[in-house]
């Protein structure tokens, strides 16, 4: 429709419709405009017009299939899961059996609201601030009471009054050291510079900063750049980079420990996503280029072939690898053509020979396997559930008892984490609560495909075939302790490679990859262990020689416990 055509249907509504039924079809029209405009836009894809109809759905069991329960009377199918988390047994940690109240609550029997908090910060929240010490200006501890003049007065726990300031990121100090010159002589005297002052232009605190508002944050060194000028403290984006890369080589060692420590985890979890680093995708085709003219010129050798092989991987892919080791978490970020398996085989070349094979989580993707070198492969369920998730509009009565299922084991899961099990217990805990639900689960994928209810070739076909493929990685929690249930805790530590993409949309070269990936392993490593990153750059800065020497000591977790 054009524009006067539109223009005539809503004149003539207007004169139709009352004035509510007219503003109605207003809307509409105006609505279908934009959409048409965003249609004619090159850059709408189809997941924002979902998205702009529907809203952006989460993946939660209430989100998709809403809040009304499982009818147990439906066929092929038993009843909801979610009930027989009711009534389990749980084996607590001192190994009594008990009746599941917790689970019970958990699961909804006996919801109890959460508290109405003013959404405010206390004194508390704080522990980077700086703390001062007020004392009462006219009273002391043992003075007589002013106002009773019979008590003494004691000394109570002192009020609290917190004061956020604003600053630049970056800040300067210019030190005007006073000259003096004899007027005979010309002999010229200097003052000397405050200790404060450092030896160089650029404090430690400066690359911590820098480094963790591009690698941590997001922020492209232009954005500062222009940042700091409005700020009247200019900095260039090529003089942050300088610092950023000089910072980088003295934080090597950390580095380097931070992939020996992850190499002796226990667990171990790894997934990629894709990144841009502009040196190499040039290269990518030069090799291709050359190999060809080789081939055509009948001069193809060894050296050519091998510069054929690799022109033909076109990705590029940032790997991110995260360690559970002694209750610490590492994690490490890895940018170039290598998949995130091979990167993974990398880390653990370095592992000690006397220990066992670790666990491996990831997802069913072939490229995720570390090759020769063994591990205990574990399958991502929530890979899986997210399959069912993506089919529920069309699927949605066995796509609901699929997710109230696993909401089942998420919610065991849960309860253990909460009563802080270890993994000894943790999968007892599981055996008892959750592997019945995982059993019922499993006889109903397979009577789906067994007893033709559902059509293998279909999307929902395809999602029960990858479960029932991979039930045994799938379900390793119910047989091995520490086995996780998921991988999303790599794919939270792969959005600070994303929220970069997203940012600067790529590297230069393949050093500045390099340089990148440094800061975010430590960057993240920091995050995941509640230690303060800026800190931890800092110091590892001012101990330079303590770091290349020991660097074991030196890590996030207990670097402020570092020998002297």
């Amino acid at each position: 429709m054009t524009e006067t055509e539109l223009a005539e249907v809503l004149r003539r509504a207007d004169q139709a419709l009352d004035e509510k039924d007219a503003t109605f079809i207003r809307r509409v029209f105006e609505s279908y405009r934009y959409v048409s405009d965003l249609v004619e836009d090159k850059k709408t894809t189809i997941a924002r017009l979902r998205q702009l109809f529907f809203g952006k759905r989460t993946e939660k069991t209430a989100a998709v299939v809403g809040h009304s329960e499982h009818q147990a009377d439906k066929p092929q199918a038993p009843a909801s899961p979610a009930a027989a988390v009711e009534t389990a047994v749980v084996t607590d940690a001192a190994g009594a059996d008990t009746v599941g109240a917790d689970t019970a609550d958990a699961a909804g029997s006996n919801p109890t609201p959460a508290p109405q908090g003013h959404g405010r910060n206390g004194a508390d929240a704080y522990p980077g601030a700086a703390r001062i010490e007020v004392p009462h200006a006219t009273l002391s501890a043992g003075d007589a009471c002013p106002a009773c003049k019979q008590g003494t007065v004691y000394v109570k726990t002192p009020g609290v009054l917190v004061r956020i300031t604003g600053q630049p990121p970056l800040t300067a100090t210019i030190y005007e050291l006073q000259k003096l010159r004899c007027h005979l002589c010309g002999q010229v005297f200097t003052a000397a510079a405050p200790a404060e002052a450092g030896e160089h232009k650029y404090a430690a605190t400066a690359g911590s900063m820098i480094g963790l508002l591009k690698y941590g944050s997001g922020l492209p060194f232009n954005r500062l750049e222009g940042l700091q000028g409005h700020l009247d403290i200019p900095l260039p984006a090529s003089t942050q980079w300088d610092i950023v890369h000089a910072l980088a080589k003295n934080l090597a060692p950390a580095f380097d420990e931070l992939i020996r420590q992850a190499a002796q985890g226990q667990v171990l979890h790894n997934d990629d996503t894709t990144v841009k680093i502009l040196a190499l995708m040039g290269e990518r085709g030069r090799q291709a280029t050359s190999a060809q003219a080789a081939q055509a010129d009948g001069t193809s050798d060894d050296a050519a072939q091998r510069s054929e092989s690799a022109a033909q991987r076109s990705g590029l892919y940032t790997s991110g690898v995260v360690a559970l080791r002694d209750g610490h978490q590492v994690a490490l970020f890895f940018s170039g053509r290598r998949h995130a398996g091979e990167n993974l085989a990398q880390v653990l070349k370095l592992r000690a020979a006397e220990l066992p094979p670790p666990i491996q989580m990831c997802d069913a993707l072939s490229r995720n396997v570390p090759g020769e070198l063994q591990t205990i492969l574990a399958n991502c369920l929530a890979h899986a559930r997210r399959q069912f998730v993506d089919v529920y509009e069309r699927f949605p009565e066995p796509c609901r008892y699929l997710l109230e299922a696993l909401a089942v084991v998420y919610r065991n899961d849960a309860i253990a984490c909460q009563r802080q099990l270890g993994p000894e217990a943790r999968l007892r805990f599981h055996q008892e609560a959750s592997q019945p639900t995982m059993e019922q689960l499993h006889d109903w994928l397979t009577r789906q495909l067994s007893e033709k209810q559902t059509e293998p070739n279909s999307a929902l076909g395809r999602a029960i075939g990858y479960m029932l493929r991979h039930w045994d990685k799938l379900t390793l929690f119910l047989r091995l302790p520490g086995a996780p249930l998921d991988n999303n805790v790599c794919e939270r530590a792969l959005k600070k490679a994303i929220l970069h993409r997203k940012n600067a949309l790529f590297y230069k070269t393949r050093n500045g990859a390099k340089v990148g990936d440094l800061f975010m392993s430590l960057i993240y490593t920091c995050q995941l262990n509640e230690a303060n990153p800026f800190d931890y750059l800092t110091d590892l800065q001012r101990h330079p020689d303590e770091l290349a020497t020991r660097p074991e000591f030196w890590m996030p977790w207990n670097y402020r416990d570092a020998p002297a």
